[in-house]
């Protein structure tokens, strides 16, 4: 099985929280990718919460594939965000990114995000 590791699920595994463990046994199992836009995010708060950066950026892709945005990709999410902000008024442009990607290539999307609540692709990793 593909499973697209977001943001919320990476920043818990690398925390090591309870949820992070749920995370690391897909990474251990299973086909792991990310988004190449999630990892600015996950390095991002990294910074903020005085991880090293180089560290965090390894385990990432030693641990998933990274997939791009393409020209087409982009023009995809751009109208899936927009049909799916009509009814979630903040869902995010990147989780429309992650959910389209997961369409595409048959994946799950591990994440704790409750934006994702409602979506067959997502599993939710938040107690």
């Amino acid at each position: 099985m593909k499973y697209i590791i977001d943001s919320y699920a990476w920043i818990e595994y690398l925390d090591g929280t309870i949820n992070g463990l749920k995370v690391k046994e897909v990474l251990m199992q299973e086909e792991a990718y990310i988004l190449i836009l999630s990892i600015a995010e996950v390095i991002s708060r990294a910074a903020r919460t005085g991880k090293n950066t180089d560290e965090v950026y390894n385990a990432i892709s030693l641990n998933s594939k990274i997939i791009n945005i393409t020209p087409e990709l982009s023009r995809d999410a751009g109208i899936l965000h927009a049909e799916i902000r009509k009814k979630i008024k903040d869902f995010g442009l990147i989780d429309a990114f992650i959910l389209l990607t997961a369409r595409k290539i048959n994946a799950k999307i591990i994440t704790g995000d409750k934006h994702f609540r409602g979506f067959k692709e997502a599993i939710l990793i938040k107690n």
